[in-house]
């Protein structure tokens, strides 16, 4: 797999509160943003949910409602099932029927 470099603008404390917390558990910042990338590429979206008071900048006192994914139809496809008895009496109940 090829590799590409990017650059990154951030606030000189913020990254370096990063590179603390990602050292931390074993992570370096370059690490830690390939595996927010690649979970963001999986998911198509973000892999977390944004708070409402980040949304509303003009007004942080007065929070959005937060925001909601819609569902990805499908992605459970082939991971349930259910049993072809599903609907037969259970023989803890055969007392009672």
């Amino acid at each position: 797999m090829a590799t590409a470099n990017i650059n990154v603008r951030t606030d000189a404390e913020v990254k370096a509160q990063a590179q603390q917390i990602f050292e931390s558990i074993g992570l370096d910042l370059s690490t830690a943003v390939n595996l927010f990338l690649r979970q963001t590429v999986r998911a198509k979206n973000l892999p977390f949910v944004v708070g409402a008071m980040y949304l509303n900048s003009e007004n942080p006192q007065s929070p959005l409602p937060p925001v909601r994914r819609k569902p990805l139809y499908g992605c459970a496809k082939d991971r349930i099932w259910i049993a072809d008895d599903f609907d037969a009496p259970l023989d803890a109940f055969k007392e009672y029927m």
